[in-house]
């Protein structure tokens, strides 16, 4: 059996248009499943890489309370574009990432995905 790419976009909600103009729209992010690699980007705000082999968990999730854009620290990141279609990935061993060019730590990568259920069932670690 092959397994080829599959794409997923980011949710946008109210901020979309913004987003789009500082770079961070969905014509710049997208999120990536192949059969080795989970890529995320969000424009030239937040990149990453995992390993397939070091995603422990993914599964559908809410967040209350938190902001649209990139945010984090000490290894767990929200990269959303709206409070919807929230997907959390687990990761150990932890891996790296570029925020804003920086890297960081990631053991855990929420992001919005306007289909949050396939992309769960794409990674299949739930």
């Amino acid at each position: 059996m092959s397994y080829s790419s599959q794409q997923f976009a980011f949710s946008y909600g109210g901020l979309r248009l913004l987003m789009s103009l500082l770079g961070l729209g969905p014509g710049s992010s997208r999120i990536v499943v192949d059969p080795s690699d989970v890529v995320v980007r969000m424009g030239w705000g937040f990149r990453a890489r995992i390993p397939r082999a070091s995603i422990t968990r993914a599964y559908q999730d809410q967040i209350i309370g938190f902001g649209i854009g990139i945010h984090g620290m000490r290894g767990r990141w929200l990269v959303n574009g709206s409070m919807s279609g929230i997907v959390t990935i687990e990761i150990d061993p932890h891996e790296h990432a570029l925020m804003m060019g920086f890297p960081v730590k990631l053991t855990r990568l929420q992001v919005s995905a306007e289909d949050s259920a396939g992309l769960v069932a794409a990674i299949g670690r739930s």
